[in-house]
Formats: C-alpha cells, structure tokens, sequence
C-alpha cells in the first residue's frame, strides 16, 4: 500500500471510487468491476460510507479486502453521522492494524429516514481530522467547486475549506461539469494561501435523470448544454450513455491541460464508462 499524499508529490494520480455492496451478487459484481479497472493501474481507490454509517461494516470489509487481496492502494471514506468517539477509534484502530494508510474525512448524509438516527459525537469534518491528528493516515477532505450546499455563502465555504486544507493532505472534488468551476475553486484556494491537491470528480453522465438527482444533492447544477448534449443523443440508451462518456472525456482533458493533479472516477460500480474514458485520454494501462 501506500500514501495518497506520497502518490500525489510523486505526480499525477488516476482514481477510482467504488460504492459498498449490500448483496452477495452486488458483491461479485463489484469484484468484477475492480478486475476490469486493475489493469488501469489505478494509484488508488476509494470506498464510500452510506447515509449515518449506515455501511460502516461493508465499507471496511471492501477496503480491507482491495488492500489484502489486489494490488491496489485503498482508501476509506469516514463520516461524522451516527458515531461517538469510541465508534471513530475502534474503525481507525482496525484500518491501522490492517495496514490501510489513507483515510477521506467528511461530514456525510444524515440517514434518510431521521428515526434512525443515533447520537454523534462529531458535527463537521474537521472534527474528524482533530481525531485523525492521533494517527499517521493520509487525510483527504471533500470540496464543492461549486460551494456546498449548506455553506451560508462562497466566501464562507472557501474558508472553511481552506481550514482543513490546511490541516488535511489534500481534496477531492464533488462532480462538476465545468472546468471553469474548478478552477475558480483552485484559485480562491490559493489566494487562501493553500495550494495542496485538489483531485477533481469525474462523473460520466451515463444516465440523465440519475444524475440530476444527485446533482441536488450535492449542490452541483447540471448546465443547460449538457442537457442539450444528451438530448441530442436520442431515445436510445447506449447512444445517451456515450454521449456522456465524449462530454466527461472534454471535461478530462481540459481539466488535465488546466493543470489538474489527477482524475478522480466516480464509477457507480461499473467499469465501462471508465475504462472507454481512458482509452479516449490515451492514459497508459497494464499490457
């Protein structure tokens, strides 16, 4: 395994992010997944949380598996909800003896449904990176290029981010499909006196309605001619899909010429959009 943060001083980094199985067959078919993205030679992956830690024990299995099993760096995703501070020690403690070195600090989703919510010792991320301090992991933090959603405003969200920033190893994004949105956030970064990585999301628009919805919950606005783009493409489901692999291709490369240090694939647990991605950019993969 090995350091995120060491990952990133070396150069450019190329990662994927993968979703906890909450069935046999999910299971089997996120191993596929990971089987066809390897020779991608990803510098790392990710394992999210579900809503309120709702996943807390898949999230480990998975990240404990990739890390034992594949030749891949893994890293765990760790939210606030739902957990009191022994919760938050025991899972670091277990991650350290199992030899994971990089964790993704963040405030996370309240459960869906508010009655099962259980008592927090912990409200904001940066709560999380003060218990992380006991620790050597490398820590990365979320962003909002495009401001999160309950920051009171822009200039409030910038500085709270530049707060942990400064405190974490680096970031990575939300999705966007702007690459203006990014670097707007890289600069008022560094007129914040940070300049540490910020990883860019990739979300390939494979779906339209699926996406919209995740775009409200994350704050991202999904922009008229994305819309028109895969409007474009027809009834047909395939042609949509690839359209949305040629408009997160456009996004990669302007991302990559703007000087970003990595792509960061939310992949839904599937491989092919990625995989085409990649060929597109003519990133190198195992021969």
């Amino acid at each position: 395994m090995a350091r995120i943060a060491d990952l990133l001083a070396a150069g450019r980094t190329f990662s994927f992010e993968f979703s906890p199985p909450r069935t046999d067959s999910a299971q089997l078919s996120l191993g596929r997944t990971i089987a066809e993205l390897e020779p991608l030679r990803p510098s790392f992956v990710s394992v999210t949380y579900g809503a309120g830690g709702s996943t807390r024990a898949r999230t480990q299995q998975v990240v404990t598996w990739i890390g034992k099993e594949t030749g891949i760096t893994p890293m765990a995703h760790l939210t606030c909800q739902s957990h009191v501070r022994d919760d938050i020690r025991s899972l670091l403690d277990a991650y350290r003896e199992a030899g994971v070195e990089n964790i993704l600090a963040l405030g996370g989703d309240p459960p869906t449904d508010p009655a099962d919510a259980t008592p927090s010792d912990f409200q904001y991320a940066s709560e999380l990176i003060d218990e992380l301090d006991a620790y050597d992991f490398s820590v990365g933090v979320a962003a909002h290029p495009e401001v999160h959603p309950r920051s009171a405003d822009r200039a409030a969200d910038r500085q709270l981010l530049a707060a942990k920033l400064r405190r974490a190893d680096f970031a990575i994004t939300q999705f966007f499909f702007d690459v203006a949105h990014y670097v707007r956030l890289v600069d008022e970064l560094g007129e914040l006196g940070v300049d540490k990585p910020v990883l860019p999301g990739i979300m390939p628009v494979t779906n339209l309605g699926s996406v919209r919805r995740m775009a409200e919950l994350s704050g991202a606005a999904v922009p008229a001619w994305v819309v028109e783009r895969l409007e474009l493409a027809g009834d047909d489901a395939e042609d949509v899909r690839r359209a949305g692999v040629e408009l997160a291709t456009e996004l990669c490369a302007a991302l990559l010429d703007a000087g970003a240090p990595g792509l960061h694939f939310y992949t839904l647990n599937r491989s092919s959009a990625t995989r085409e991605i990649y060929a597109n950019l003519g990133l190198p993969t195992a021969r």
